[in-house]
C-alpha cells in the first residue's frame, strides 16, 4: 500500500496553534440567532454552575433588561461596577475594562459581544475590550446573534429589511474557542414575547420586522453558521492526531476525470450523488510528466472538466507518476469520504499484465467509499480506437525506426569488413544506441519497434548461421532476450525522459511567461499601459488576437486594447464580454455562452470583483485555450493583470484621498487662521462706525480717532486678502513673473517707503553694495517680498530696535540679508515659519498676523529661480545683545548675464 508521508506543515500547525495561544484566555461564545432565545440566561446558568465547581467568575457586564429571571442569577455572582460615561447629556454605563484587567478574575462575563461602546471608552467596540482580557490571561464567556456577524450583514438584511449596525467581523467569531448553540423554536420565542419576556423595544422591532418566516431563515443560518464552525473543529482535530483517513462527520465527494466517454456518466451520477447528500464534490485529473497525452485526450478532458463545472464541481489537476496515489494522497488531504470512477471493458489478457485504476482504488482507498460506474462498451471501443489510430507524426517515427535499425547494421557490418572488429558484444551497443536514439527522438511505440527490429537484425546478421533467423547455439536465445529487455528498458526511459524534458520546458515557458508579465506589470502604472503589457504577452504566447474589455464610469464594460482587430468588430464581443463581467464565468467560442462569438472570453477577476474581461482568439484552433495546462496559464495572467489592474487603482484612490485629506486639512487651517483675522477688524470696523452712527456727541477728535480706526482696519483687511489672494495665485502657478532690467536700489526705496509708518519706531540700515549690476526680475514681486519681511521686523520685534538690510554679490547670485534684533525664533523652526498660516511666536500681538506673508516670501523666490532661508544672527553683527539675538533672512537670486550698461550721471 502506498503510505503518504507526513507533510512537516501540517505536523507543525497544532503546535504552533498551541504555542500562539499560550497564556491565552479562552474565548466562550453562546450562540443564537435572535434576541429573547435565552443566550444571556444559558451564559448565566453555567456561570453558575462554574462557580460551584470552584472557578473564580465574575460577571463585568450583563444586560438583564430588568428581567427577574436573569436578575436572579446574576445576584449571587460577583459584579464589577460599570464605567458612567456621559454622552449628549445622557449618562452611559459601560463595561470597565481598566477595573476587569486589574481584578484578573479566572473567567469574566461581558454581554453582547457586538456592542459599540459609548465616547470616552478605550476601544470603539466591545469585542476589542474582550480581545484585552483574553491577551490577559482572562478566559470570557459572551454572547452573540447571527445578525451581527459581519459577513452575514446585508443577507440578514435582505431577509429581514432591517440593516444591523453593530456587527463583529468573522475573525472575532471563529477565534472564539468554544461555542454553544442557544436555540428555541420561533413559535417558543413569540410566546416568550406575548408573555413579557422580551423588553418592549425588542417587541416592537419583532411587531415591525421579525415575523415568524424572517426568524425560521434566521435560525436556519444559526444553525447552518455552527456546524460549519463544528467541522472547523472536527478537522482541526483530524490534523492535529495526523490522521490520513477520512472523518465521515460530513460527506464529500471525488470524480477522476479522464479521457474516457464514460466519465460524463460517472461526472452526472456524482452530481446527483452530491445534491442528494447536500455535500460537497471535487473533479480531479492527474497530469502524469512521465506521459505525453495527445491532443484529443487532452480536448476530452477539457470537455469534462466544463460539464463539473457546469454541474458545481471544483476542479483540481494534480501532476505526479502514480494516478492512484496521487488521487488518495489528494482524497484524504481534503477529507474525501467518497470516490467516483469510470469502469470501460478492458480485456482479461491486459489485466493480467497490468492492475487497472479502478483495481488499485479498490485495493488502497482504506476507509474510503469507491463507487464504480460502468460505461458502455461500444463507447470504450470508439475511444480505443481513437487512441490507437496512427497519426502521420507516429509513421515518420516507425519509419525512422527502420532506417535507424538499417543503418546500424550497415555500421556494425562496417566495422566488422573494414576493422575486423568482429566482436557481437560492439554489433549489440550499436543496436541498443540506435533504439535510444529513436525512443528519445520518437517516443516509446517507435522505440518498441526498433528494439524488435534490432534483435532480428542481430540474429540475421552477426548469429551464425549468418543471413537466417535460426540459432545454431542456444545460448543466443539469452543473449536475444537480454538484448530485447535492454533494449525495451531503454527505449522506455529514454521515452519517458524525452516527455519530462518537454514538461519540463513547458512549465519553465511557464512560469517565465508569468515571471515576466508580473515584473512587467509590477513596474507601469495606468490601466491602459497594464493592458498593452499583458495584452503583448498573452498574444504571444497564444499566437492570436487578444483584447481586453474593463469596466467603464457607467458600469458597462468598455473595450481598451484591440480596438482595431476582428474581436472589436465581432457583433456579440462586447455583449460576450459584459455577459463573463457580470458572471465572472469563462463564455464565448467553443464554450456553451454565447458559442456564436469569434473569440474566447476569460474574467479578469480581482480580490473584490471581477475588473473585465480579457478575449483572446487564436490563429490556430480556439479549442486549443481550453486545454487544462493552457486554460491554466491564461487564468493565471489574467488574474495578474487584474490585480495589477486594482493595485493602481488602489493607488489612485489612495493619491486622491491624500490629496482630498490635504485639501481639508489647507481648507481648515484657512478657516481657522483667517477666521480670527477677518473678524477682529471687521469687529473693529462694525464698533467705530456704530458709535459714530449712534452718536451725535462725539468731539472732533473722537471722531477722527473712530474715523482713523476704521481706515486702519479697512487697510488691513485689505491687505489680508490682497495676501490669501496672491498666495493662492502663486500657489497655481497662474502668476507669470514680469521680467525686466530693474535698479536693486530704486526696490528697497520703494519697499521702505511703503513701510515706513510700520518702522517708524525702529532705527533702519541699508548697507548696499555701490557696484550692484541691473537686475533681471520682477520689480513689483521682489518689492512685494521685501515690504513682507519689513512688515514681520517691526511687528515682532521691538520697538527702538534695528532693522536692517544689505545686499552684494556672491559668485552668480544676488545676496540680499534683512535682519533685526527682535527675539528671535525656537531653535527647529527655521523652516517651518515658511509654512501657511504658521506663527512661531506667542507674543501679545501675534494675533494680528496671517501666517502668509513668510510663505508668499519663499513662493516669490522660487519664481525667481532663488531660495530664502533665515537664521539667528552671528554675534556682533549689527547687533551685541544676547537677549535679543535677531533673525537674519537671507535670500539668493540668480543674476542674469549681459545686463545692460547704464552710465550713472
Amino acid at each position: 500500500m502506498n503510505q503518504r508521508r507526513p507533510d512537516p506543515d501540517e505536523l507543525l500547525a497544532p503546535v504552533q496553534a498551541i504555542d500562539n495561544h499560550a497564556g491565552r484566555g479562552r474565548l466562550k461564545i453562546f450562540f443564537g440567532y435572535f434576541t429573547g432565545v435565552g443566550k444571556t440566561y444559558s451564559m448565566l446558568e453555567n456561570a453558575r454552575r462554574a462557580k460551584g465547581a470552584g472557578r473564580d467568575v465574575v460577571v463585568g457586564y450583563v444586560e438583564s433588561h430588568v428581567r427577574p429571571d436573569t436578575q436572579a442569577l446574576i445576584h449571587d455572582l460577583e459584579q464589577l461596577p460599570t464605567k458612567v460615561l456621559e454622552y449628549r447629556g445622557v449618562k452611559l454605563r459601560e463595561f470597565d475594562l481598566d477595573a476587569a484587567i486589574l481584578r484578573n478574575p479566572d473567567l469574566i462575563l461581558v454581554d453582547e459581544l457586538a456592542h459599540t461602546n459609548a465616547e470616552g471608552s478605550r476601544h470603539i467596540k466591545r469585542w476589542q475590550d474582550v480581545e484585552d482580557l483574553l491577551q490577559a490571561g482572562i478566559h470570557v464567556w459572551t454572547t452573540l446573534n447571527v445578525q451581527n456577524i459581519e459577513s452575514l450583514n446585508d443577507i440578514v438584511g435582505q431577509i429581514t429589511g432591517v440593516v444591523v449596525r453593530e456587527t463583529v467581523p468573522d475573525q472575532a467569531f471563529e477565534l472564539a474557542d468554544d461555542l454553544e448553540l442557544v436555540d428555541i423554536p420561533p413559535d417558543e420565542l413569540s410566546d416568550r414575547l406575548s408573555q413579557g419576556k422580551i423588553y418592549l423595544a425588542e417587541h416592537e422591532v419583532i411587531q415591525s420586522s421579525f415575523q415568524k418566516a424572517n426568524l425560521t431563515a434566521l435560525r436556519e443560518m444559526t444553525l447552518r453558521r455552527a456546524a460549519s464552525r463544528i467541522h472547523s473543529d472536527v478537522e482541526s482535530a483530524r490534523k492535529f492526531r495526523s490522521n490520513s483517513q477520512p472523518w465521515a462527520t460530513t460527506d464529500r465527494l471525488l470524480v477522476c476525470v479522464g479521457p474516457s466517454p464514460s466519465t460524463a456518466r460517472v461526472i452526472r451520477t456524482a452530481k446527483r450523488m452530491a445534491k442528494a447528500l447536500d455535500a460537497q464534490w471535487l473533479a480531479v485529473s492527474v497530469d502524469m510528466p512521465s506521459g505525453q497525452p495527445d491532443i484529443q485526450t487532452q480536448v476530452r478532458i477539457a470537455e469534462h472538466f466544463r460539464l463539473a463545472e457546469r454541474l458545481g464541481a471544483e476542479t483540481i489537476t494534480l501532476s505526479g507518476d502514480d494516478v492512484v496515489g496521487s488521487i488518495l494522497e489528494y482524497a484524504r488531504s481534503r477529507n474525501v469520504t467518497k470516490i467516483f470512477v469510470g469502469k470501460t471493458s478492458v480485456a482479461r489478457w491486459k489485466r493480467f499484465f497490468k492492475r487497472t485504476v479502478v483495481d488499485q482504488l479498490l485495493e488502497s482507498s482504506g476507509g474510503i467509499d469507491v463507487y464504480v460506474i460502468h460505461g458502455e462498451r461500444t463507447q470504450a471501443q470508439g475511444f480505443d480506437s481513437l487512441q490507437l489510430r496512427i497519426t502521420p507524426s507516429k509513421r515518420i517515427g516507425y519509419a525512422y525506426a527502420l532506417g535507424v535499425t538499417v543503418a546500424s547494421s550497415l555500421l556494425a557490418a562496417g566495422l566488422r569488413i573494414l576493422f575486423g572488429l568482429d566482436s557481437e558484444a560492439n554489433a549489440g551497443m550499436i543496436y541498443l544506441a540506435g533504439v535510444a536514439f529513436v525512443a528519445f527522438r520518437f517516443g516509446s511505440g517507435p522505440a518498441i519497434m526498433a528494439c524488435l527490429l534490432a534483435v532480428l537484425a542481430f540474429d540475421f546478421f552477426f548469429v551464425p548461421p549468418y543471413m537466417t533467423f535460426a540459432v545454431a547455439d542456444t545460448q543466443y536465445i539469452l543473449t536475444f532476450g537480454v538484448m530485447l529487455a535492454i533494449g525495451l528498458l531503454i527505449s522506455t526511459l529514454a521515452s519517458q525522459l524525452k516527455v519530462q524534458v518537454i514538461n519540463t520546458r513547458k512549465r519553465e515557458r511557464r512560469t517565465e511567461t508569468l515571471y515576466e508579465l508580473g515584473r512587467q506589470l509590477s513596474s507601469i502604472s495606468g490601466n491602459v499601459f497594464l493592458v498593452s503589457a499583458a495584452s503583448v504577452k498573452i498574444s504571444e504566447m497564444v499566437n492570436g488576437e487578444v483584447a481586453v474589455f474593463l469596466v467603464g464610469e457607467s458600469g458597462r464594460t468598455e473595450i481598451i486594447q484591440g480596438q482595431g482587430g476582428c474581436i472589436a468588430k465581432h457583433s456579440l464581443s462586447l455583449p460576450a464580454a459584459q455577459w463573463v463581467t457580470d458572471h465572472s464565468l469563462l463564455a464565448g467560442a467553443v464554450t456553451n455562452t454565447l458559442p456564436n462569438a469569434c473569440a474566447v472570453f476569460f474574467p479578469l477577476v480581482g480580490a473584490n470583483a471581477c475588473l473585465g474581461a480579457v478575449a483572446i482568439r487564436s490563429n490556430d484552433d480556439n479549442a486549443r485555450l481550453l486545454e487544462p495546462e493552457q486554460r491554466q496559464l491564461i487564468e493565471a495572467c489574467a488574474s495578474q493583470l487584474a490585480l495589477a489592474l486594482e493595485r493602481d487603482q488602489l493607488a489612485i484612490d489612495a493619491a486622491e484621498s491624500r490629496i482630498q485629506a490635504e485639501t481639508e486639512q489647507v481648507r481648515n487651517t484657512l478657516l481657522n487662521s483667517v477666521s480670527h483675522d477677518l473678524k477682529t477688524p471687521l469687529a473693529a470696523i462694525a464698533g467705530a462706525s456704530s458709535t459714530l452712527l449712534l452718536s451725535s456727541t462725539l468731539d472732533e477728535a473722537t471722531r477722527r480717532q473712530l474715523l482713523e480706526t476704521v481706515s486702519n482696519e479697512a487697510a488691513r483687511l485689505n491687505r489680508l486678502l490682497e495676501s490669501i489672494l496672491q498666495m493662492s495665485k502663486l500657489d497655481a502657478a497662474t502668476i507669470a513673473p514680469n521680467m525686466q532690467w530693474h535698479v536693486l536700489e530704486e526696490i528697497v526705496g520703494s519697499a521702505l517707503n511703503r513701510t515706513s509708518v510700520e518702522l517708524a519706531g525702529h532705527q533702519v540700515t541699508t548697507r548696499l553694495a555701490p557696484d550692484l549690476p541691473l537686475l533681471y526680475l520682477d520689480g513689483l514681486l521682489v518689492e512685494q517680498l521685501l515690504i513682507n519681511l519689513f512688515e514681520n521686523a517691526a511687528k515682532y520685534t521691538p520697538t527702538g530696535t534695528s532693522v536692517s538690510i544689505s545686499a552684494n554679490i556672491d559668485s552668480d547670485y544676488l545676496r540680499l540679508v534683512v535682519s533685526d534684533d527682535g527675539p528671535g525664533i525656537p531653535e527647529g523652526m527655521e523652516e517651518r515659519i515658511f509654512e501657511k498660516f504658521f506663527r512661531a511666536t506667542q507674543l501679545p500681538d501675534d494675533g494680528r498676523g496671517s501666517g502668509l506673508g513668510l510663505a508668499i516670501c519663499r513662493a516669490i523666490a522660487k519664481v525667481h529661480q532663488g531660495e530664502i532661508t533665515v537664521s539667528r544672527r552671528p554675534s556682533g553683527l549689527y547687533n551685541n545683545s544676547e537677549t535679543c539675538p535677531g533673525l537674519a533672512f537671507l535670500i539668493r537670486i540668480p543674476i542674469a548675464k549681459n545686463a545692460p550698461n547704464v552710465p550713472m550721471d
